[in-house]
């Protein structure tokens, strides 16, 4: 009877267990955790920078942009030889599209009474957006998909922008730019958003 006993509870303890189906290395593969934090290890950095714009870029954009005055006073408090990057929302004049570099265009638009160079692709080197969007090292597998990350951030900012030409010098523009500061002063600008309008 106890051997019945013990047949019985063991049969049972099988029954509850969950088969687990194993990979081609005999490893088992489990389900995802439905309370796992999104990670980016199976994702191409093009995949990271299309799924992520909305949430990471522009809303992070929209809510903490700060003007380019708060700009120039946040960038006096940048520590000596480092760098940070900010989203920034101001309006100005365009007086000048210079096309003399076929993949780097910039658009020089005078903002609080300074010129300021903005780079608006179709090729943009600067790591702005994807600093500024908080994104972090230890997010990703190695070095290498984070400074791929950059590139595809940068190209489908510029996808976002519309097509400028020599028609917008001399006319009014409403500019959402990422802005690497050093101490005191601007290292580079990179358009995130371009709009025609009042300054």
């Amino acid at each position: 009877m106890k051997r019945m006993l013990i047949l019985f509870g063991a049969m049972t303890f099988l029954s509850a267990c969950t088969v687990v189906d194993l990979d081609a290395d005999g490893k088992p593969i489990l389900p995802k955790d439905p309370n796992a934090k999104p990670g980016y290890t199976d994702q191409t950095p093009q995949q990271i920078a299309e799924e992520s714009w909305q949430s990471r870029v522009m809303e992070t954009a929209n809510g903490h942009a700060l003007s380019w005055a708060d700009m120039e006073t946040k960038s006096q408090t940048v520590k000596a030889g480092t760098s940070e990057s900010v989203f920034v929302r101001a309006s100005g004049i365009v007086t000048a599209f210079d096309t003399s570099n076929a993949r780097e265009h910039k658009l020089t638009v005078t903002i609080n009474g300074k010129s300021v160079n903005i780079n608006i692709g179709p090729v943009l080197r600067s790591n702005g957006i994807r600093d500024a969007a908080g994104f972090r090292f230890e997010e990703f597998t190695n070095q290498v998909q984070y400074a791929q990350l950059t590139r595809a951030l940068n190209r489908h900012a510029v996808k976002q922008l519309p097509k400028v030409d020599e028609s917008w010098v001399n006319k009014p523009v409403q500019a959402l730019m990422a802005v690497t500061m050093q101490r005191g002063n601007v290292d580079d600008v990179v358009a995130v958003e371009l709009k025609p309008g009042t300054p």
